[in-house]
């Protein structure tokens, strides 16, 4: 008997043991990421590949909202006068091992002034081996913020700030904010490779990059010793589909476990579907057209105002998004936020008066703008073929031509901050909650001249009334300064502003532990397949 129950034990034990291994999760994406050094990207596509999935900040949101909570640094203390952030960082973190790189200390301040100071001083040995530059921080006017980051000790790190900056917090949970093995960067250094550093990355995230194939998948192994607990998917598989027909279809075979943004128009099928389960939730997105305000024409703000007479916007944002998914866009961020202004009227559908204001602008019959728009679909897009070409019918009743080039993601996004567009499909997912990541990295006169800012577009009332935002630390106040910027935001009329969708992500049912976030980061760090 003692031998049965002994027996019966150890089949009991296996059977737990089996139930809690770890098993693939493969995740239909939308894009290639542009790369893996986080710090020189903006967009959600490589966020997701990189600061979601091999580095950590020093602050995190709470999975699925705004707020924020310990990450990296497990407590901090703010100023009074709002000026310094001291952060006191977690004790036992270990970066990743891999075949290029064996860690041989933990986490320390080193790393986070590594990590900041690369963005911040010019001297920095690292400043010049980004191509691309630090968009976020620079567009963000972070380099004239920060007046210096002092190591306490070695798990103390104090920022100083010229002045009082509202987001600031939010903005270290970004993933411009993301902490680097300053160990790791001395090695490449020396070894004269510091390219790798966006190949080859080093993080204390949940998961290991194993593998990369450009247009077809990146493949992650679990990261052992995660400061949060080994992941429960392994590996974790990224294919790559730009068709959000194929995803689904890939989805419904069970060749991959999540799809990301399907379809509005696929959400009925997906809920009827007994094996699928459908999450949608009202994001912090926008989805626009950029105007060049540079280029010939485009400057001239009466020409930016017939575009808006001449676009069929409801007609647009139907075809596009489909009923009830998605809410005219006004303004440049969505009203959940602070400081939406309710009082600014849409620019009416008027094909005639634009034609008047065409005329008077000089601008001749027949002119041709470019309109640049991405294969696949997304998020803030889901048919960037239709779009482009119900914006070109549009503007042909005005008299105006519409040149539509499709261009591969990584590809669009390089032309864009080059300025060679006219017209520009674009959205912008908010990372942090606060409408100043809708103004200042898209709209702001250094974002212009990063190229971020897609309009190119620099006005210095606007300005100076999103920078006076960034320093008052009363939501009132705050929300004054953001209504009256958005006035300006309208008047001169940069961005064509289609809409607020709605994001919708789609699962098998047996998949547990994923967490649709508002700000359309993916984290699969507590993700599971049952």
């Amino acid at each position: 008997m003692k031998t049965l129950k002994l027996a019966a034990l150890a089949a009991a034990l296996l059977g737990a043991s089996i139930g809690v291994q770890a098993k693939p999760l493969v995740v239909c994406t939308e894009a290639s990421p542009e790369g893996f050094d986080i710090v020189q990207y903006t967009t959600a596509t490589t966020a997701d590949a990189a600061s979601e999935t091999i580095f950590n900040r020093l602050v995190d949101f709470t999975p699925g909202t705004t707020d924020t909570q310990p990450g990296l640094a497990e407590r901090w203390e703010i100023s009074p006068d709002g000026t310094q952030y001291t952060f006191h960082l977690r004790h036992g973190v270990k970066f990743q091992t891999t075949d290029y790189f064996k860690p041989t200390r933990e986490m320390n301040a080193d790393d986070v002034l590594w990590s900041f100071q690369r963005q911040l001083d010019p001297r920095h040995p690292w400043h010049d081996k980004a191509p691309l530059g630090f968009p976020y921080f620079e567009s963000m006017g972070l380099q004239n913020l920060i007046t210096a980051i002092d190591k306490l000790d070695d798990y103390t790190v104090r920022f100083t700030l010229k002045r009082a900056e509202a987001p600031f917090l939010r903005d270290m949970a970004m993933g411009f904010a993301s902490i680097y093995s300053s160990e790791y960067a001395d090695q490449l250094l020396k070894a004269g490779k510091t390219d790798e550093i966006n190949s080859k990355p080093v993080g204390t995230g949940p998961f290991i990059l194993v593998r990369y194939s450009k247009d077809a998948q990146v493949r992650y192994k679990a990261n052992p010793d995660y400061y949060k607990g080994k992941p429960p998917a392994d590996p974790l598989v990224f294919a790559i589909t730009t068709d959000s027909n194929v995803r689904l279809q890939k989805l419904r075979a069970n060749e991959c476990q999540v799809m990301v943004y399907p379809k509005p128009e696929d959400v009925a099928s997906i809920k009827a579907d007994p094996n699928l389960h459908l999450d949608q939730m009202d994001a912090l997105m926008t989805s626009f057209v950029a105007i060049n305000t540079q280029h010939k024409w485009l400057s001239d703000v009466r020409v930016r105002r017939a575009l808006q007479m001449a676009l069929d916007k409801p007609n647009l944002v139907n075809n596009l998004f489909g009923k009830d998914n998605a809410t005219l866009a006004t303004n440049p961020y969505p009203a959940t936020l602070l400081g939406y202004d309710k009082s600014i009227v849409d620019t009416p559908h008027d094909p005639a008066k634009a034609r008047e204001l065409l005329k008077e602008a000089g601008v001749p019959e027949g002119t041709t703008f470019t309109i640049f728009t991405r294969n696949g679909g997304g998020a803030t897009n889901p048919n960037p073929t239709l779009a482009a070409q119900l914006l070109q019918a549009d503007l042909a009743k005005v008299g105006l031509n519409g040149d539509i080039r499709v261009f591969e993601w990584g590809e669009l996004n390089k032309r864009a901050k080059s300025g060679e567009h006219d017209l520009l499909f674009y959205g912008w997912a908010g990372d942090n909650g606060d409408p100043d990541n809708f103004l200042t990295p898209n709209l702001s006169c250094d974002a212009a001249i990063t190229g971020e800012n897609s309009a190119r577009w620099c006005n210095k009332d606007f300005d100076a009334l999103i920078t006076k935002a960034r320093g008052e630390s009363e939501p009132a106040a705050r929300a004054a300064l953001y209504q009256q910027a958005q006035v300006v935001f309208h008047d001169q009329q940069p961005w064509l502003s289609l809409a607020h969708p709605k994001l919708f992500s789609a699962t098998r049912k047996n998949v547990e532990g994923f967490h649709t976030s508002p700000m359309t980061n993916n984290n699969f760090a507590t993700t599971q397949v049952k």
